[in-house]
């Protein structure tokens, strides 16, 4: 056996360990989420009902000058109950980009393929006030490329309603 690829093989490994063991970042201290609104998005009609889906849009600030990419998120939609919460759904974001140099990103809005739906004539404000109409929470979790997610922010969904 050559000594010259086995060689290579080596450094190469020594070099991916040393990229991927960068400086660890606190991703609880590194981003901050502002800008955060939210209230019941009109989906439309689907098999001839009204359909609302949670929505919420904030941005994500940088506290800390330093790449953070990749950073993913991922909101969980969940129930709010007497006992607790409960989970209703969840959406993911592979990747939060920066704009050059800024420490804060564009506005991200995050919507639920899951919602309530009501029969016509019932309005969509109706739904809103509809006894059967259970509140959510979303709950936003963080990592940093290998890193364990990170609760960073809790949201009360107010029964707004939403065309936007």
């Amino acid at each position: 056996m050559n000594a010259r690829p086995a060689a290579v093989v080596v450094v190469l490994l020594a070099l991916g360990l040393v990229s991927a063991c960068g400086p660890k970042i606190d991703v609880k201290q590194a981003i901050r989420i502002t800008d955060i609104s939210g209230g019941w998005y009109d989906a439309g009609i689907k098999d001839g009902k009204n359909k609302l889906v949670p929505s919420v849009t904030f941005r994500v600030t940088k506290t800390i000058d330093a790449d953070i990419r990749p950073l993913s998120l991922n909101l969980a939609f969940k129930k709010i109950t007497p006992q607790g919460e409960e989970d209703f759904d969840d959406v993911f974001v592979q990747s939060v980009t920066f704009p050059d140099g800024a420490n804060v990103s564009a506005p991200l809005t995050l919507r639920s393929e899951s919602g309530y739906t009501g029969d016509p004539p019932q309005t969509r404000a109706q739904m809103l006030q509809n006894s059967q109409f259970q509140d959510l929470r979303a709950v936003i979790f963080a990592k940093h490329s290998s890193s364990n997610w990170v609760e960073v922010a809790r949201y009360d969904i107010p029964r707004t309603l939403l065309t936007q």
